[in-house]
């Protein structure tokens, strides 16, 4: 007999779906060599993310802990990769 699995939702996690929002909103970036997220500094890129999350939360969750899971993603990328050797100056 065939038996059907229930399907996982593509992002499973609060935070991934904080990482994903803020990649598509443009406020962080991914390190191309080792794959770390770095801030982008940029002030629209932020409060788009933060829409989304006001007005499209994920399902369960409600429009204030998106947002919170948004700040809280933002608060943990710095704005450079940890393994990449500094800039010459």
């Amino acid at each position: 007999m065939l038996m059907m699995k229930e399907r996982r939702p593509a992002i499973r996690t609060l935070e991934g779906w904080a990482r994903r929002v803020l990649l598509d909103a443009g406020a962080i970036l991914e390190c191309e060599k080792h794959g770390w997220m770095k801030d982008r500094g940029d002030p629209h890129a932020r409060e788009r993310a933060l829409v989304v999350a006001r007005e499209a939360p994920p399902p369960g969750v409600s429009p204030e802990a998106a947002a919170v899971a948004i700040v809280e993603m933002l608060e943990s990328v710095g704005d450079t990769c940890p393994e990449c050797p500094p800039e010459a100056g």
